[in-house]
């Protein structure tokens, strides 16, 4: 933890560069997964991502991924948790209960939110489903 008052419930992640990726000892931990995201029909829908941080995150900081489709590039920025106008969740950590704090679930149980998406008509240059707009935000 840092000096920028990282949220409690968040324990460290180590820097990418000392992340350990997927090796053979995990094959029978990947069986299994697979097994259970198969028993409930989430084949499709949910993988696996190696946590990991690249820098600290305030408390009431969010990443937030955004994308163009033209470009085919992907950004991910920091945004106050509270004034970011992208929703929509597309990555979860798994929470123990001792590390929770209330109310930090997801909905989805044990989980939180570490990274939040655009969904297309918020991506810069992107006309606004909701106005006409373009949103020109960097």
């Amino acid at each position: 933890m840092t000096d920028t008052q990282m949220s409690v419930s968040r324990n460290p992640l180590p820097r990418f560069e000392a992340a350990e990726g997927l090796g053979p000892r995990d094959a029978e931990f990947v069986s299994d997964l697979v097994a259970v995201l198969a028993k409930h029909g989430n084949l499709d829908r949910f993988g696996l991502c190696l946590l990991h941080d690249h820098f600290p995150l305030a408390a009431d900081e969010v990443l937030v991924e955004t994308h163009d489709p033209e470009a085919r590039t992907l950004h991910v920025e920091v945004e106050k948790a509270e004034e970011t106008r992208h929703a929509k969740a597309s990555q979860w950590r798994f929470t123990p209960h001792a590390a929770r704090e209330p109310g930090a679930e997801s909905g989805a149980g044990p989980c939180e939110e570490i990274l939040l998406c655009t969904t297309l008509d918020l991506c810069p240059g992107s006309t606004d489903a909701r106005d006409g707009r373009e949103d020109r935000r960097a």
